[in-house]
């Protein structure tokens, strides 16, 4: 069977990708940023079109011939980035259109555990919008909606909880008892693939979720134990730093970084995630239980080294724009005439001195302000990093004795320099 895609390289989507590939069927990865995933995904036949914007004659086009369409494309919150609206229903509605304009039958719509009118979040209201039009299409539509869903694969909010379980010394919960329900990543790949068969069932809605409610201390205590780390206190941490951390996050966005604490997952984990767990039982399925799923993937050194630099890689981005910030800021005011000293006392020509030194604080500067917008933030570490070796190379040329100051001020570069690369390192989200 040829089926497309939408969304194909996302967490979900790569694991129903995956599952189908090996089912034998031919399919077709949509996506607007696919250059990362024909190297990741080579099996799968890649086509670039984006959910939100895309018109039903682009649709059209890209789903002629096809005989199924998997929608696993959705976002949590607005942003620059993200319109939930546009996503959501916008989007929806017109691939809609395009599947009954050229025959495609079958649509299969990944929604969410607890998607009601109960919800009124713009997450909730607009995915239950999407459902509806489905409801009223003359399409063969199965909608399913997953739990949390959980990977092998660390990305979002499992990603969240994978760092918070592997916080030092202490479990940092908010909403703690919150009561969630899960669903193994692959066995909801399994239930997508059962959706495309001849047999399935049609125009119904079926949530997939394992039948036990786990409270976010209980899912967070149990991520440690499989790390391999041994117990720790939980911490509920007060709803208002929740909250501010949510709209600093929130803040973030507008910068292209799509952090898991923002405000819209924190009313999520606020109304917890439940689902009816017989429905799973209209696809043959008997989704894992979550210790199950723990118990299949035993963890590695990689997830206790995911889990441990989760929040310390933030905390170093943070640290690197204010070091770069301030050392411009500091080159340009209070530290200019020592600064400037410094390169005169090699005999270099005063004006030359100046100028090098408002020159190389400027380029510190900005270098800390594209670190902080995402799509320029690799740039700006593999600049540090350039820039950093030129100054030590300089140094070395022309105060060669500063790397037996006391005060250290080229050393000091030196693991500047590093901590730059382990950023540049772990700046990928998935």
């Amino acid at each position: 069977m040829r089926i497309a895609i939408i969304g194909a390289y996302g967490l979900i989507g790569s694991y129903v990708s995956a599952r189908l590939v090996v089912d034998g069927h031919q399919v077709v990865g949509i996506g607007r940023e696919i250059e990362a995933a024909r190297l990741r995904f080579t099996a799968l036949d890649w086509k670039r079109a984006d959910l939100a914007t895309a018109t039903v004659e682009e649709w059209g086009s890209l789903l002629a011939g096809m005989e199924a369409v998997i929608n696993c494309a959705g976002a949590l919150q607005n942003s620059p980035r993200d319109n939930l609206q546009a996503v959501h229903v916008d989007g929806v509605g017109r691939l809609i259109q395009a599947c009954e304009r050229v025959g495609v039958r079958r649509l299969v719509q990944i929604s969410a555990a607890g998607v009601g009118p109960e919800r009124t979040t713009s997450f909730n209201t607009t995915k239950l919008k999407a459902e509806e039009m489905l409801a009223q299409s003359r399409l063969d539509w199965i909608i399913l909606r997953p739990g949390l869903v959980f990977a092998p694969a660390a990305y979002g909010g499992t990603a969240l909880l994978r760092g918070l379980a592997g916080f030092p010394g202490l479990n940092p919960v908010v909403h703690g008892d919150s009561l969630v329900q899960t669903i193994g990543a692959e066995d909801l790949a399994i239930a997508v693939a059962r959706c495309v068969a001849t047999d399935a069932p049609m125009r119904v809605s079926l949530d997939l979720v394992h039948a036990e409610a786990l409270t976010l201390v209980d899912l967070v205590g149990r991520l440690r134990g499989w790390l391999g780390l041994r117990p720790a206190p939980n911490v509920h941490l007060p709803i208002v730093l929740a909250r501010a951390t949510a709209a600093a996050s929130d803040g973030l966005a507008w910068l292209g970084w799509r952090s898991p604490m923002r405000t819209a997952a924190l009313e999520q984990l606020r109304m917890g995630v439940r689902g009816r767990a017989e429905d799973a039982a209209h696809l043959g399925l008997a989704p894992r239980s979550f210790d199950a799923l723990l118990a299949a993937t035993p963890s590695g050194v990689q997830e206790r080294w995911f889990a441990r630099a989760y929040f310390a890689k933030p905390a170093i981005l943070v640290c690197l724009f204010a070091f770069w910030l301030m050392s411009g800021f500091i080159g340009l005011t209070v530290g200019f005439e020592a600064a400037t000293a410094v390169l005169t006392a090699s005999g270099m020509d005063a004006g030359l001195a100046s100028g090098a030194v408002i020159a190389g604080s400027l380029v510190d500067i900005a270098l800390a302000l594209l670190l902080i917008w995402r799509p320029t933030a690799a740039r700006a570490l593999q600049g540090m990093l350039l820039v950093t070796a030129g100054y030590l190379l300089g140094g070395a040329m022309v105060r060669p004795d500063l790397w037996l100051d006391p005060m250290g001020p080229l050393l000091k570069s030196i693991p500047a320099a590093f901590l730059a690369l382990a950023a540049l390192t772990t700046l990928d989200e998935r």
